[in-house]
């Protein structure tokens, strides 16, 4: 029996580190648990945002594991598990399956460059087939910032017909409108569901079909955002959309997801900490989402437990944030 499908908003959660660079597995399920309780409709553990293939796939089980162990829905998760090696991607694919998680969010092998579709359908094929599992709904993960490797419009034709009961959609987070349209005109009528890679589509994603968006600024945003997927037919659709757009061009919310080498492994510089537990971060985590609340919610995500001064005002700051600007002045 497959699990039902997520639609909405959904975070690439952050992952926490301890100082020997090992997951924080209580702060992880804290934060998923705060992310579903503020407005996200699942959660898209293991993806760029995540760090992922910065993980053993020991590390990214032994998550997975707790956070359905502490009470959060599997079927409110999908994992990234593509990988350069198949069999990495197959067996953590089918240990989400195995929990039964939602779906599946998929990376093509991305080492190697100028792969022809020939060798990606045939990646692809070969994890649906080593699975040999019904309940398996893969949603594509086309980021060629990135991966350098994309999905193309004639890959997924050929994937969704031979695979129509895996293949389940895909995660453009190509940054190209018209790519993410065109992936909507071709496919999105026959049940492919689209989610944008960033909330500044998410209006004109589900205006033309798509089911949603994936997006890191939903790690610190998720209340706004899902109030754009909330309202999407209705008269303020516009204004709410506009004042998610603000928050995503916020440097606190862009560095999340920042694809450039000062944000890569940034946890081995001490400069990714959520919710440490510090009376300042459970606080941020207690406050409602939506103004003040949801600003304080932020500064429970980076929070480095002793405050340092800010760069631009030199009043004392929770983020300890790797672009070293300040983003809330008035941080205490």
């Amino acid at each position: 029996m497959k699990t039902q499908r997520i639609t909405g908003v959904l975070a690439p959660v952050v992952t926490p580190f301890r100082a020997d660079y090992s997951p924080d597995a209580e702060r992880f399920v804290r934060h998923c648990q705060w992310l579903l309780a503020h407005g996200c409709a699942g959660l898209a553990v293991f993806g760029t945002n995540s760090e992922a293939n910065s993980m053993s796939v020991g590390e990214k089980v032994a998550l997975l594991e707790a956070l359905v162990a502490a009470g959060v829905p599997a079927a409110k998760l999908m994992p990234g598990t593509g990988a350069c090696a198949l069999s990495d991607s197959i067996a953590l694919t089918k240990k989400a399956v195995e929990l039964g998680c939602a779906g599946v969010l998929m990376l093509p092998p991305f080492y190697y460059k100028g792969v022809p579709d020939e060798g990606l359908f045939r990646n692809f094929a070969e994890v649906i087939e080593r699975v040999a599992d019904e309940r398996l709904q893969i949603y594509l993960y086309h980021i060629p910032p990135v991966a350098q490797v994309p999905i193309t419009l004639g890959l997924i034709e050929r994937l969704l017909k031979r695979y129509p009961k895996n293949v389940a959609g895909i995660k453009d987070s190509s940054g190209d409108w018209s790519n993410t349209k065109a992936v909507l005109d071709a496919f999105a009528a026959q049940g492919f569901e689209v989610f944008a890679g960033s909330e500044v589509f998410l209006l004109r994603n589900m205006r033309a079909g798509g089911v949603g968006c994936i997006t890191a600024g939903a790690n610190v945003n998720p209340h706004g955002i899902d109030r754009v997927y909330q309202a999407w037919q209705s008269p303020e659709a516009e204004s709410l959309q506009a004042a998610a757009d603000g928050g995503a061009q916020d440097p606190a919310i862009a560095g999340l997801d920042d694809s450039g080498a000062e944000s890569r492994n940034r946890a081995l510089r001490g400069r990714l900490r959520l919710d440490d537990g510090s009376p300042a971060a459970r606080r941020a985590h207690q406050r409602p989402a939506g103004g003040d609340g949801e600003r304080a919610a932020r500064s429970g995500i980076r929070n480095a437990g002793n405050p340092v001064a800010a760069p631009r005002s030199g009043k004392p700051c929770w983020y300890s944030c790797w672009s070293r600007r300040c983003c809330w002045r008035s941080a205490s």
